[in-house]
């Protein structure tokens, strides 16, 4: 039996200790893409129809790359937050699971790379 009160036991942050963490960036994430969704929405409307070369010079002015490259990391962060938390729900094999979370943390992470680079490549 122990001594602890049933509300110091449950202070915890379980076993793995950062699901608390998980949970904060996962909210954190998903605020930061309200307005950087909007803002990106709402520069495609305007973008519509334009040419290669007007894209091009919208993506090389440098506050609207940084806005895109804050999208994109928060966009695949959450993103890989939101397939873990499947992962580890419904996915009971333990190789499996640590399967589809190394593959989910590798995958999030190529594309997100991908995208900053090709973000870069045209704004430098």
């Amino acid at each position: 039996m122990s001594s602890q009160t049933s509300l110091r036991r449950a202070r915890g942050l379980g076993s793995a200790k950062e699901g608390v963490h998980h949970w904060w960036m996962q909210r954190l994430t998903a605020i930061a893409l309200v307005p950087l969704s909007i803002w990106l929405l709402t520069s495609i409307a305007f973008l519509a129809g334009a040419d290669h070369a007007r894209v091009t010079a919208w993506i090389a002015n440098p506050v609207v790359a940084l806005l895109l490259i804050l999208t994109l990391t928060a966009m695949f962060y959450h993103l890989k937050l939101g397939v873990q938390v499947v992962i580890e729900d419904y996915v009971h094999a333990k190789p499996v699971k640590f399967a589809c979370v190394l593959a989910n943390n590798f995958g999030n992470t190529v594309l997100a790379v991908s995208c900053i680079f090709a973000v870069l490549k045209i704004a430098v």
